[in-house]
């Protein structure tokens, strides 16, 4: 097959990257193509065949300023000679056509009349749907948040009728848990597979699971961006009096070293190789999931070292975290609803091994199987709809 690769952006490093490199490592030959690539910010794709067009002389602090750009290039990218193609997208990747939607449409001089698009997608555009009164709250501008309000509230009808229109766009929908699948359906109208992210689980297994860890610290690891919620976590220690590492470093970084202030409950650690925050993670004695995420690989990654999670108990999390065997969901998303938790998860007994295991059906082994399976499924369908 010839197959190509697309995706939104690749200007860091997150879960959609993660996915990315799994599929590029599946097929190392498929070109790239997104619109915006900053090698300096993510180097896993050196090694791959990377495509960018006009949208990539825009600096990259503007890409939530560009949406309404980044779907009219990419449903204008004219990539009908693939056999397959694979979205990896949480926004605009999704409007890229397939040869066999083209067709469908009456296009003219398509180069492969039979190509098929699945669009793996972590979830609907959030700035758009689900998520949009928290973007309203803080669209992450500063001192630029009121012009943006105003002018995003203008626009956010028209930009959902042209989401939605562009959403059609690829033949079969992917997605990475139940929350995402009931969220692509209410706002999409379409059925998606679930196929969970790959997580490395190998890396962070038989590090010191078993260890007594009562007095030990709680743990959170991810960039430091408001939507993380950090923040929350933060707080919710100080309220219970209990000790936290904050891994990892971000535009949230500051505020948060500013809240601490000094504490000697809370300390910050920068970003780290696996094998270290394995070891962290083996030790902690649970790790903290506050935000709202359609999946989460960092609290799968705790679990796979036998660290049990407590996690804000809407989205992602219900698919992995389960109550009194690996960890524990908390509601509503407050400060006294996680520090509450916290107290609560104390009283519990986990087997360490056991909350390891849990995390094993979500290997990148498992990934690879189930997208191979489910893509000679939907080629095998379209032969049939063809006839062949």
């Amino acid at each position: 097959m010839k197959v190509a690769l697309v995706c939104d952006w690749l200007t860091g490093v997150g879960g959609g990257e993660k996915v990315l490199l799994a599929l590029h490592k599946m097929y190392p030959d498929a070109p790239i193509y997104t619109s915006k690539y900053d090698p300096k910010e993510i180097d896993w794709f050196d090694d791959a065949d990377v495509r960018t067009g006009w949208l990539q002389k825009f600096p990259s602090k503007m890409r939530r300023l560009l949406g309404p750009l980044r779907q009219r290039y990419f449903s204008r990218l004219d990539l009908s000679e693939y056999d397959l193609i694979i979205s990896v997208t949480g926004a605009e990747a999704k409007a890229v056509k397939s040869g066999s939607k083209l067709y469908a449409e009456g296009k003219k001089n398509v180069k492969n009349p039979k190509g098929i698009h699945i669009s793996y997608c972590h979830v609907p555009t959030q700035y758009y749907w689900q998520m949009y009164d928290d973007y309203m709250k803080n669209p992450g501008f500063g001192l630029l948040n009121p012009f943006v309000r105003f002018f995003f509230r203008l626009l956010v009808v028209p930009l959902r009728k042209a989401d939605l229109k562009a959403a059609q766009n690829p033949d079969y929908f992917v997605t990475i848990s139940e929350y995402a699948k009931d969220a692509i359906k209410k706002y999409y109208g379409r059925e998606a597979k679930i196929i969970h992210p790959p997580v490395e689980i190998k890396d962070f297994k038989g590090k010191t699971c078993g260890k007594p860890v009562e007095n030990s610290y709680y743990v959170t690891a991810s960039r430091q961006v408001n939507w993380k919620r950090i923040d929350l976590a933060v707080k919710a220690c100080f309220l219970a009096q209990r000790r936290l590492i904050v891994i990892g470093d971000g535009p949230e970084h500051k505020r948060l070293a500013k809240m601490a202030a000094g504490s000697k409950l809370i300390e910050f650690l920068p970003l780290m190789d696996k094998k270290k925050l394995a070891g962290y993670l083996a030790d902690a004695k649970g790790y903290l999931f506050p935000s709202l995420e359609p999946f989460g690989i960092a609290p799968v990654e705790a679990l796979a070292a036998g660290c049990p999670v407590i996690a804000y108990g809407v989205g992602g999390a219900r698919d992995y975290v389960k109550d009194d065997k690996n960890g524990m969901l908390f509601e509503p998303q407050t400060v006294e609803a996680m520090a509450k938790a916290i107290l609560e998860f104390e009283k519990m007994k986990f087997d360490r091994v056991k909350v390891a295991d849990s995390a094993d059906k979500f290997g990148v082994e498992r990934f690879d199987k189930e997208i191979k399976e489910f893509v000679q499924k939907c080629i095998r369908g379209r032969l049939r709809k063809n006839g062949e």
